[in-house]
């Protein structure tokens, strides 16, 4: 490819970061980080399934969004005849969504600060509403134009930051490509491999995908260049979580990890008084980006299944981003993260994840409305392998939560 395609392609890049920015967030960054220092780099195969699965899922999406031209909430209802059944889904699907984007609020807010607190010694729930009430600024000034160069900006940040510590950290680069291309499942692995599939592919990006590619461009004609920023951006986060996996694998390998601040000290032979620097930078990146995901992924699923206008301006969205965001400014004050609150979220997604994927792919093979664009037969057989894993993914995060809840 020469350079001035590669440029090209480049420039297409929108609502796929968005995606990206959402999924690369203080979840992901911990996940991977206990993977590494967990199982070393024999879990890297699972990071690059679940990019590989995130990009199917998500390209059917932002295919459904420009071709009918309407967000992934109006078309599930429209699947639906029966009143009844039509009730029943737009409303689990709804508050499974806003429920786990209000539990997961709070953690992502002290999630963002953990680096500003690491560097300053400010305790977190000082810093995590100051950090929501920014972010509760940029919802109320900003529109789609620029949520969308936040986004990119804070990829950009989280790419330099985190492969400059893979770089300097990692020399196995046979072990890296054992573990990214030969699977296996160490002793006591399955849930940490679960959980970076489950940090990756997220229920309430599919809604944020779908309506956000009708911002960008207006009919089938950005079909090709939405592809593109689907590929592109979410292969990049894949590489984000994959360098703080392997960097995680190389410096901490053997040990109990419970955030990626440990990296810090023994990146510091390294790179000296930066490393602390670089991974509080990257952390609070993270962090940011998913802190601003959460409120609009609420907010836009609502506004889909409502069928509300205007998008990212429109007055009712607002107010259901706003409703969020202040939630998570009072509870990460008061360092409250609410364990029931979460593990209902959490058994709620593992419900939604599977019954969406497959609402998805019903809808990408609806003839009278995705017309020629339907799924061709091979994206067909992929599309349901990744949904019956995804599926299998829900039921076993229903399970543990129920377990854990009881």
């Amino acid at each position: 490819m020469s350079q001035s395609k590669f440029v090209e392609k480049l420039k297409v890049i929108g609502p796929g970061a968005i995606i990206t920015a959402s999924f690369i967030g203080p979840g992901t960054v911990t996940t991977a980080t206990r993977a590494g220092a967990g199982f070393g780099f024999a879990l890297l195969w699972a990071v690059i399934f679940s990019i590989v699965a995130t990009i199917i899922l998500q390209e059917m999406v932002a295919r459904i969004g420009i071709v009918t031209k309407q967000g992934l909430g109006e078309n599930i209802r429209e699947l639906f005849q029966n009143q009844i059944l039509k009730f029943a889904t737009v409303w689990i699907v709804l508050i499974a969504v806003c429920v786990g984007c209000a539990a997961y609020i709070s953690g992502d807010l002290l999630g963002t600060s953990l680096g500003i607190s690491y560097l300053s010694g400010i305790p977190e729930n000082y810093v995590a509403p100051m950090v929501g009430i920014i972010i509760l600024i940029l919802n109320l000034l900003g529109g789609y134009k620029f949520i969308e160069k936040i986004m990119i900006g804070l990829i950009v940040i989280m790419c330099i930051t985190f492969i400059t510590t893979m770089v300097v950290a990692t020399s196995d680069v046979l072990g890296v490509l054992q573990g990214a291309f030969i699977p296996s499942i160490p002793e006591g692995s399955i849930l940490m491999v679960i959980a970076l599939i489950g940090t990756t592919v997220v229920p309430y990006n599919f809604f944020i995908h779908a309506s956000t590619v009708g911002e960008k461009w207006n009919g089938t004609d950005g079909l090709k260049a939405a592809r593109w920023d689907t590929i592109i951006s979410i292969s990049v986060g894949g590489i984000i979580t994959a360098a703080i996996l392997i960097t995680a694998g190389a410096l901490i390998h053997g040990t109990e990890v419970r955030s990626v601040v440990e990296l810090a000290a023994p990146l510091q032979p390294f790179m000296g008084d930066l490393a602390p620097l670089f991974v509080s930078i990257g952390l609070f990146a993270a962090g940011f980006s998913s802190a601003i995901a959460s409120p609009m992924g609420a907010a836009v699923t609502v506004s889909s299944f409502m069928r509300w206008k205007g998008g990212f301006s429109n007055k009712k969205y607002k107010i259901v981003f706003t409703a969020v965001i202040v939630l998570g400014i009072i509870t990460s004050g008061l360092g409250f993260e609410p364990l029931e609150v979460l593990l209902i979220a959490q058994a709620l997604n593992g419900f939604i994840l599977p019954l969406i994927a497959i609402l998805i792919m019903v809808v990408v093979n609806k003839k009278n409305a995705m017309g020629k664009y339907v799924n061709k037969l091979w994206l067909n057989i992929i599309g349901w392998l990744v949904t019956a894993v995804v599926t299998f993914l829900g039921i076993y995060s229903l399970v543990d939560a129920i377990g854990t809840f009881l």
